[in-house]
């Protein structure tokens, strides 16, 4: 029964943790789109000190993984998720990022083919194949419609398009989607030498790349800047307390979306170790469509009928790559089948 608990606690926070993540992430993105950098070194920054004070108690506990094994590993995760937030500076829209992003199943058997030289059956390359084609739809729509979204105090005048900068932004997400399915194959391979160690992994994987957001210290800065000079809102908290203390509303946004950042990381971990390959492919691809129904009707994000095809295409396709329904259907026939052996059986009447 715990074990149950702490399953559904799990699928529970990682709706509540990164639904409500998504949702802070695009208040900040429509106030100061270029501020990915920042928001990024305020998740690891967050992790990281957590990381410090409960998982390596202010390093007094020894690594399990070799801090050399961690370096290709930093390198890779640092780079995705700067290239990631990154992304927004570009004229990337909300909806698209998302869509984008659920491409991982598709960069994960580019990478396994080319590196691991597998092989996958026709119901995998069929899922990919739509998975693609949803992508390459909603990217094409997109792109006939693209803004300049800078910041207006940052706005400077270039002589390429916003089309180019936009193409920028689609190539930065295309390469972060590769390096984290490359990322992936390779902590398969550091948990299959050491075994897993998540919570560690997780805080070294933020505390050992902070040294690098120093060449980006004016970005960060700069958008900092912003943040502080964004209107000021009272904090209902410290209201009904008879304070009338006012806070920056995006710095308030980005504080939520550090804290939601890391209960949605803690929320997946839990999930990969309680539960089911499936149970996780089949909560994470709800969570993140809820996000994208969320982020169309709530933000009212331009939504065509060509977008809606595209969005359907990557979540079956991701459906019929983890062959959801026959799992379903035989974990059913399992259990009926558990059910009936263990009912009394009729006695013989002589």
């Amino acid at each position: 029964m715990a074990f149950n608990m702490k399953a559904l606690l799990g699928m529970l926070f990682v709706f509540i943790g990164c639904c409500s993540n998504v949702v802070f992430l695009e208040l900040i993105i429509q106030i100061d789109p270029g501020a990915g950098n920042l928001i990024t070194f305020s998740q690891f920054l967050f992790i990281a000190l957590e990381g410090q004070i409960f998982t390596s108690k202010f390093f007094t506990v020894k690594p399990k993984i070799a801090l050399k094994d961690y370096v290709i590993l930093v390198l890779l995760f640092f780079g995705a998720n700067v290239a990631n937030n990154y992304a927004f500076n570009f004229n990337i829209p909300m909806p698209l990022h998302m869509i984008f992003r659920s491409g991982s199943l598709m960069a994960n058997m580019i990478m396994g083919i080319i590196l691991l030289k597998k092989r996958y059956n026709l119901r995998q390359y069929s899922s990919v194949a739509m998975i693609t084609a949803g992508i390459v739809l909603c990217t094409l729509v997109s792109s006939g419609d693209v803004k300049d979204n800078t910041h207006h105090t940052l706005r400077v005048d270039t002589s390429y398009s916003d089309f180019f900068w936009w193409s920028v932004g689609i190539a930065l997400l295309t390469i972060a989607l590769l390096v984290t399915a490359y990322m992936g194959i390779y902590q398969e391979v550091i948990y299959k030498r050491y075994g897993k160690h998540p919570s560690e992994a997780l805080f070294f994987t933020h505390m050992l790349p902070l040294p690098g957001f120093l060449f980006m210290a004016g970005n960060i800065v700069q958008h900092l800047n912003i943040a502080v000079a964004s209107e000021a809102v009272a904090v209902p908290v410290l209201s009904a307390l008879g304070l009338d203390w006012k806070f920056p509303l995006m710095l308030f946004y980005l504080l939520c979306n550090v804290v939601t950042q890391y209960v949605c990381i803690s929320a997946v971990y839990v999930l990969t170790t309680e539960c089911a390959s499936l149970t996780v492919t089949l909560v994470v691809t709800l969570r993140k469509f809820v996000s994208l129904l969320f982020s169309i009707l709530y933000f009212r994000n331009p939504f065509t009928a060509n977008h809606w095809i595209g969005t359907i295409l990557v979540f079956f396709g991701t459906i019929l790559f983890a062959n959801v329904i026959n799992q379903l259907k035989d974990a059913y026939q399992a259990r009926s089948k558990r059910r009936f052996d263990i009912a009394p059986k009729p006695k013989k009447v002589d």
